[in-house]
């Protein structure tokens, strides 16, 4: 009788032990979802014809959820300076994960003189399904709302498309 019971009861006791230990244990490495190459120049294509719709040429950069460029365009007539400034909207958006314009206040402040952050309007966050997968910024509209309005099209683009993904 005990040489049957002790397999049973292992049978039991095994597999939630298993759990138990899988519960607890931690992965020694995570997950990451990126945009595409092919997303991130939906998204800045997107920001350009939206501006264009209203006669205006900017600059559009997309980067990744660390920052770094993955598209840069520059509409055919758009300043120079509209690169360099669209590329910081970008990534002050997504290290800051909000939208640029909602930084505006801090501009002042000792972080707001960090080279490399803009804290006007014109970059934003891209999220889906929870997750930051880059930002986009704009620059060369008149103002920064529209500027923010037009990296907000070119997000709308795909983002059926990312929380479909997700």
């Amino acid at each position: 009788m005990k040489k049957i019971m002790i397999p049973i009861i292992l049978g039991v006791l095994l597999p939630l032990t298993q759990t138990a230990m899988s519960e607890e244990e931690v992965s020694p490495t995570v997950t990451l979802k990126r945009l595409s190459l092919e997303t991130a120049t939906a998204v800045a294509q997107g920001a350009i014809e939206a501006c264009r719709k209203e006669g205006i040429q900017i600059g559009v950069t997309v980067v990744d959820r660390d920052g770094i460029v993955q598209v840069t365009l520059r509409d055919t007539i758009a300043a120079q300076i509209t690169v360099p400034i669209s590329r910081q909207k970008a990534f002050t958006a997504v290290n800051f994960n909000a939208a640029t314009s909602a930084l505006t206040s801090r501009a002042g402040t000792p972080i707001g003189r960090i080279d490399g952050l803009v804290m006007s309007a014109g970059g934003l966050p891209i999220q889906a399904g929870g997750q930051l997968l880059g930002g986009v910024g704009v620059s060369g509209a008149p103002s920064g709302e529209t500027d923010e309005r037009c990296a907000q099209a070119g997000v709308d683009v795909v983002i059926d498309d990312l929380e479909m993904a997700m």
